[in-house]
């Protein structure tokens, strides 16, 4: 069934949408966060890339210039997660705008035990607790290392189905809203792509505010399944990997490596030379004014239900031709029902099926 999904996806109903924008303010564009009334750049910056490691290292000078240059280009919205750096993302966070509560929105993730255990650098994925105990301890700590009374958004991390159907986690997340500890919550879907039905079911039964996941032009399933079972068309939807880990930037060759330790060693030996076809067949896309980066995000914000897309943004140039997609040349309707034929067809490359992770098929259908 999923197969024949993925062969059918169309980029409509979302392309009707003629790129609509929300709201605008100077080159930046914004989307209303819901519940809070907070307006949220459509290009946000994930913390991840400065506070982990695993797209190189920064010192923490390098780090916070990258924060300031970001709400500088007009991005307001940065995402992170306690366990990035085990705090050390929140706390660049704090240093770079803690006194600026009112003008930067924040949203951050719990769930993981970080505390006594050593990973170094490895990406391994640590012990979860959803218990009420460690999370309420978990964003006290948050709240301390962002130097706010506040969270704007607080995610559940990966969280599963086991999470998505506990009655009380989500009565304590309310009681988190009703203390003024969060303004608004939801959840993070992961860490690889997958977790369709994790998504669908906490979409169906939990109305969170804002739902984290993959999706890009090289990877489109299964966030449109994912977003079509959303209950309205408020921007909820924050995109990870829009670039499909750096391919759809247009730089990476058949020489291209990757450091030892870095995140992009975890994809399929397939990733890098299939998606290298992919990409060539995109090349339409490019044009003066209008990057590859740029067209990738654009495509993405066609569809009026995502709220933020969250590029990897690890070097300046990036950060600077990333902000500016909002403004580069909008995607025509003959561009856009190319790429729909090109994802209909798979761009013509047959491949290995995915080896998805969560839960992909429904529980009445198994």
């Amino acid at each position: 069934m999923f197969l024949l999904y993925r062969q059918r996806i169309r980029c409509q109903p979302f392309f009707f949408y003629s790129c609509r924008r929300l709201l605008q303010n100077g080159n930046m564009k914004y989307r209303l966060l819901p519940e809070t009334g907070q307006k949220v750049s459509e290009v946000g910056f994930g913390v991840w890339t400065l506070s982990t490691g695993w797209w190189g290292e920064y010192t923490e000078k390098q780090a916070l210039e990258f924060l300031h240059r970001a709400r500088d280009l007009g991005i307001n919205f940065f995402d992170t997660a306690d366990v990035y750096g085990d705090g050390y993302g929140e706390l660049l966070l704090g240093k770079a705008f803690g006194d600026a509560s009112e003008e930067v929105v924040i949203a951050t993730k719990v769930g993981y035990d970080f505390s006594g255990t050593s990973r170094g650098r490895g990406q391994r994925e640590l012990p979860q607790d959803f218990s009420e105990g460690f999370l309420r301890k978990a964003v006290d700590d948050s709240l301390r290392r962002l130097r706010r009374e506040t969270i704007d958004n607080l995610q559940l991390h990966n969280i599963r189905m086991e999470h998505v159907e506990d009655d009380a986690l989500w009565a304590l997340l309310e009681a988190l809203r009703q203390e003024g500890k969060i303004r608004s919550y939801g959840i993070a879907l992961g860490p690889a792509i997958g977790w369709l039905y994790e998504g669908i079911t906490a979409l169906r039964l939990r109305r969170p505010s804002v739902v984290q996941h993959i999706y890009n032009l090289l990877e489109p399933f299964p966030g449109r399944p994912l977003m079509d079972a959303a209950p309205d068309q408020n921007p909820r939807f924050l995109v990870r990997v829009p670039h499909s880990s750096g391919l759809l930037e247009g730089k990476y060759t058949a020489e291209t490596t990757f450091p030892k330790g870095d995140h992009r060693n975890h994809r399929p030996t397939h990733w890098l030379p299939n998606g290298l076809k992919k990409v060539e067949q995109l090349r339409f896309l490019e044009e003066p004014g209008r990057t590859l980066g740029q067209a990738a995000l654009q495509w993405i914000l066609c569809e009026p239900r995502i709220l933020s897309c969250l590029p990897n943004i690890y070097t300046m140039e990036q950060l600077e031709e990333f902000a500016a997609a909002p403004e580069a040349p909008s995607l025509s309707r003959v561009e856009l029902d190319r790429i729909e034929q090109l994802i209909a067809g798979n761009f013509g490359i047959e491949e290995p099926p995915e080896a998805y992770k969560g839960t992909m098929i429904s529980a009445a259908s198994a």
